[in-house]
């Protein structure tokens, strides 16, 4: 313990300081741990670096999908439930038959039950790398939405699929019919009991006397308990996390107070970029230990690297192609919702710049290292350490080719031009706030007309919020005035959200908007 903990903390600290130097070099900062780690797994005399494979998925995964699920726009993913759906679900399937299909032809001693273990493992893109790179180029919300819808969903199909392969090794055999009910069962059971146990966690968070810590503290537990109680009964841990998280996410106004949602989004923010920082260590830390594996099987190390080249390929066309399917297909059966393109070239660019974006990372290496060690029946697992290293090899590969290039191809592919005039972001900005001034200016002059005469604090809030000027004297602010301003804005909350509905209102600006509603109260709580 003595020498592993100065270990890890050395580690958190690494990983802050790289992050600050990815954010000068406008590098995706996991691509920097990831060529860090491996790095530093080549010094001598560092401790080995083992998780329980039974631990990965409990450790790392609940959280990480957790604030995914809270951080994307639940109305952009039903506007665009279509193509999220088909790469969450159907590109997923195709890009592990792919896997499984070239391995079993390819590698020896590869059955397709160990292909398709494999394609499980890697067909999932990883949502904290994409997101990373998308940090230094400018895209349209419906791509990014798009994006992130599949990253959070994809988790959860491969994951079914890296089950059932897990599974068919196992055991030698796979019944159809069993399968069809299990899956079903993983899928339902997962969502029910993840919507159950959001619908409790929200009622206990409403009537419970909690405060924001105690707010907090309840939230870090929640997604384990989803994802354990989930496991317990056979269903998807990962779909019971990622519902259940979204139903929270859409409530979150209702159940938690400005204090709870300003404190805990810092805590969370922390919390997450520390486990995504951890494990993008951990991915090339764990190098030599599995290189070691290869050599211990007798399998060369540069057979093993044409073998990971090949799987990244197929995983890459894969994509690509898939992209270009759901285009034609979207074209043919639902030209309504095809994205506006008058460019020929622009319009053949798009699904080559999603198909583009599909670097791997946490979940890959999650489900890699949860492999276990042997089967039931106690002999070694087969190809084991091979899988590992491919998997690596995808991630490192993916990481450094299509993340350090993705950026580039967005900016000087001009893939995005014609999306300009359509975003308008910052005009929608200033239209949200001219209307929330306009409510906030009706709902004072309607409410309380009757005290702006007798009261002189409530005459003073409304001819601040006719001038919008600023002012250090709160002379004026005794309850009655405080009691008017909570309850205006509460009624702004109410104005944001309904104003949200609107399908073609960008939600990241108005929860940016809610946010500073909730600063605001929290600045007159401390008057």
């Amino acid at each position: 313990m003595h020498t592993i903990l100065p270990f890890f903390l050395a580690m958190i600290a690494a990983i802050v300081l790289l992050n600050m130097w990815a954010t000068k070099l406008k590098i995706a900062y996991p691509i920097v741990l990831v060529v860090f780690g491996l790095l530093v797994s080549f010094i001598p005399g560092l401790p080995v670096v083992k998780i329980n494979p039974d631990l990965i998925f409990f450790i790392f995964l609940p959280p990480l999908l957790f604030e995914a699920a809270w951080s994307i726009s639940f109305k952009e993913m039903r506007r665009w439930w279509r193509i999220i759906g088909s790469f969450a679900f159907l590109v997923v399937f195709f890009t592990a038959l792919a896997v499984a299909v070239t391995a079993n032809y390819f590698i020896p001693g590869f059955t397709i039950a160990l292909g398709f273990l494999l394609g499980g493992i890697v067909s999932p893109p990883d949502a904290v790398s994409t997101g990373a790179v998308m940090k230094f180029v400018k895209v349209p919300t419906t791509t990014s939405a798009i994006l992130e819808g599949e990253s959070l969903l994809n988790d959860a199909s491969s994951l079914i699929i890296f089950r059932f392969a897990l599974i068919a090794v196992g055991t030698g055999q796979f019944v159809w019919q069993e399968a069809s009910l299990d899956f079903l069962w993983m899928v339902l059971g997962g969502a029910g009991i993840g919507l159950l146990l959001a619908w409790i966690f929200v009622k206990a968070h409403k009537h419970l006397p909690t405060d924001a810590s105690s707010d907090i503290a309840l939230t870090l537990i929640e997604p384990y308990l989803m994802y354990w109680i989930a496991e317990q009964f056979h269903c998807s841990g990962v779909l019971a996390i990622v519902c259940g998280g979204l139903y929270m996410s859409n409530q979150r106004m209702t159940f938690l107070n400005s204090t709870s949602r300003i404190r805990g989004y810092s805590v969370w923010e922390s919390f997450v970029f520390i486990l995504n920082g951890i494990v993008f260590l951990i991915i090339g830390l764990e190098l030599p230990e599995i290189v070691g594996g290869l050599r211990s099987e007798g399998i060369p190390l540069g057979t093993a690297i044409q073998y990971g080249f090949l799987v990244t390929g197929i995983l890459i066309a894969a994509r690509i192609i898939s992209a270009y399917a759901a285009m034609i297909a979207t074209i043919i059966f639902r030209p309504a919702v095809a994205p506006r393109i008058p460019s020929v070239r622009r319009r053949l660019m798009m699904p080559l710049l999603l198909g583009w974006t599909g670097m791997r990372g946490v979940v890959s290496l999650a489900a890699a290292l949860a492999i276990p060690i042997t089967l039931e029946n106690g002999s070694p697992f087969p190809n084991r350490n091979l899988i590992l290293f491919i998997t690596f090899v995808v991630i490192l590969l993916t990481l450094l080719v299509q993340g350090l290039t993705l950026p580039y191809f967005i900016k000087y592919g001009h893939v995005f031009d014609d999306f300009v005039d359509e975003e308008k972001e910052e005009d929608v900005r200033k239209e949200v706030k001219q209307k929330l001034k306009q409510h906030t200016y009706h709902f004072l002059k309607t409410k309380h007309e009757s005290e702006l005469n007798s009261h002189a604090g409530i005459e003073r809030i409304l001819k601040h919020w006719e001038e919008k000027n600023q002012t250090n004297n709160t002379d004026w602010m005794d309850e009655k005035v405080k009691a008017v301003l909570f309850e205006m804005l509460e009624s702004q909350r109410k104005f944001l959200s309904e104003l949200n509905k609107d399908i073609s209102m960008n939600e990241e600006i108005i929860r940016h908007q809610l946010y500073q509603i909730d600063l605001e109260e929290e600045r007159l709580r401390m008057i």
